[in-house]
């Protein structure tokens, strides 16, 4: 039997678990960063999830992989706002690795999710280029 819902997916609960913990390291971060670091990396969190369903409310494989791989570019994202944030001195890098390992996670859950879909939109390697028949 299928998923009934994209609630259902390891990789969103994974990633609204990834919210969650954005949420709790960027409240350490310095007030004046509100509307710069700290608002950037919670919407590149909050991206991953809302991509995820988005993308399975679709009703064509392409748009569902397009979403998938827009929560993947979002991951990198977070990846990225979290290095910085360390590099600043916002957060310890042990603070930060709980973001970072959960955002590996789901980065990879993403990837092997993407690759199936994307192969079954792929014609097979030996399959032969279709040839328009001409009229008798």
């Amino acid at each position: 039997m299928g998923l009934k819902t994209y609630r259902e997916l390891d990789v969103w609960q994974k990633s609204m678990d990834l919210v969650v913990t954005v949420y709790e390291l960027t409240r350490k971060f310095p007030a004046d960063e509100k509307f710069g670091l700290t608002s950037q990396l919670r919407r590149a969190a909050v991206s991953i999830p809302a991509n995820i369903a988005e993308g399975y409310g679709q009703k064509h494989r392409g748009d569902y992989v397009h979403h998938l791989s827009v929560a993947a570019g979002s991951a990198a994202e977070v990846e990225t706002h979290v290095t910085i944030s360390v590099r600043l001195g916002f957060v310890s890098k042990e603070a930060a690795m709980a973001v970072w390992n959960l955002t590996q996670e789901v980065a990879r859950m993403l990837s092997k999710l993407i690759q199936p879909l994307e192969n079954a939109k792929r014609p097979p390697l030996d399959a032969k280029p279709r040839t328009l028949n001409p009229k008798p």
